[in-house]
């Protein structure tokens, strides 16, 4: 699979980011698929943007979305639509009452507006990582509406915001799929400091209250249910295991590695064990030249976690095509299977990054000879 980054939140500077016109995806989004076909990912994760679909309270114009139907149904790719990536409607609360009745609406209209122009099955992620969502909006004033120690109260709400949404998407596509994504972390007490132990295992257990509200495991005030809770998703990336307190990273790629440091395949189980869901990557990838590194080795890990019984039924590189730092568009983060050139006329051209193509055709190969993807037979076999 592979993620379009489509964050469109108002930054810590107050400018609205919209990262699929930053990127030009929106522009070049037929070819951006055909690229992805070309690299045997036939599935990916887009955005339908709220703030530039509901023009009006109330009111829906789906022309930024059509071209991406268009391409998608044109390559026959498999897309699963984020509705909310970190921004809204201006002048609309996140924390009012009518939050709530009016993302629910906007699903309603967009899950109508798919369910008439994209095959069946049709996936949907209401909120992109709500917990994460709550963390920088609501607690530590990161982006808007820079919240402060309301983390809490947001992600209440936002757990809110996601039965309603999935109720009124199944009104209207009944056989809908809800696809749940959250990063997947672990943190551990500084080093010779046990007494930081309850707040590392707190930090941790703090990963699941999102998942746990909607599924009505804890404080079903909000309504959750297990019907809320369908396909997992999980994001892990270099940075998703640190010191608490403090935030110090455990470095992924410095060797010998921290022996602190807790393989991937283990925190997918504990996951699986804990929801018993079909389960997907939602994100990964790493930088410059760790890339290649980078996915070979969550290939190793993905593989002793089928090998466990973990049903994975994806992997989403992501973002597929480079991305920009939310705070410092002149920061480019190499992250990409593409990378970008720009051309004199302003146009990024997409560039393969060879290095991280190859070990990503590998790890597609070795997948592949378990049952897990496709490859041409000669290539299974070389």
């Amino acid at each position: 699979m592979g993620g379009f980054e489509s964050s469109c939140h108002v930054n810590e500077a107050g400018v609205r980011l919209d990262m699929l016109e930053a990127t030009q995806h929106d522009r070049f989004v037929a070819e951006d698929y055909r690229a992805l076909l070309s690299m045997r990912i036939g599935t990916t994760r887009d955005t339908v943007r709220w703030h530039r679909v509901e023009v009006a309270p109330g009111v829906f114009d789906f022309s930024s979305v059509d071209r991406y139907i268009q391409a998608a149904n044109e390559a026959g790719v498999e897309v699963i639509w984020d509705l909310l990536h970190y921004g809204w409607p201006d002048g609309l609360d996140i924390y009012s009452e009518a939050f709530v009745p009016r993302f629910a609406a906007f699903c309603a209209a967009t899950a109508c507006h798919l369910r008439d122009r994209v095959p069946a099955p049709r996936f949907y992620t209401p909120i992109n990582e709500l917990s994460f969502f709550a963390w920088a909006a609501g607690e530590v004033g990161w982006f808007f509406p820079y919240g402060k120690h309301r983390g809490g109260e947001l992600k209440r709400q936002l757990v809110r915001a996601w039965i309603a949404a999935v109720d009124a998407i199944r009104r209207v596509d009944p056989d809908a799929r809800i696809v749940s994504v959250e990063p997947l972390i672990h943190t551990v007490p500084r080093r010779g400091s046990e007494n930081d132990r309850a707040q590392s295992d707190a930090q941790n257990e703090s990963q699941w209250e999102a998942w746990d509200m909607i599924a009505g495991r804890t404080e079903p005030a909000l309504g959750g249910h297990e019907r809320y809770l369908d396909i997992i998703g999980v994001n892990f990336y270099h940075d998703n295991q640190w010191e608490v307190p403090g935030g110090e990273k455990i470095h992924w790629h410095i060797k010998p590695r921290d022996s602190r440091w807790v393989p991937f395949s283990r925190l997918l189980c504990a996951a699986y064990d804990r929801y018993r869901r079909p389960m997907i990557i939602g994100e990964t990838s790493h930088v410059g030249c760790g890339r290649a590194e980078w996915i070979r080795e969550l290939t190793d890990e993905v593989l002793i976690a089928i090998n466990a019984g973990v049903p994975l039924e994806g992997i989403c590189l992501y973002p597929i095509i480079d991305r920009f730092e939310w705070n410092d568009p002149t920061h480019w983060h190499n992250s990409g299977l593409w990378d970008f050139n720009v051309e004199p006329d302003g146009t990024f051209r997409r560039v393969l990054n060879e290095e991280y193509a190859e070990e990503l055709g590998r790890s597609q190969l070795r997948l592949a000879r378990l049952g897990f993807g496709s490859v041409e037979p000669d290539e299974a076999t070389a």
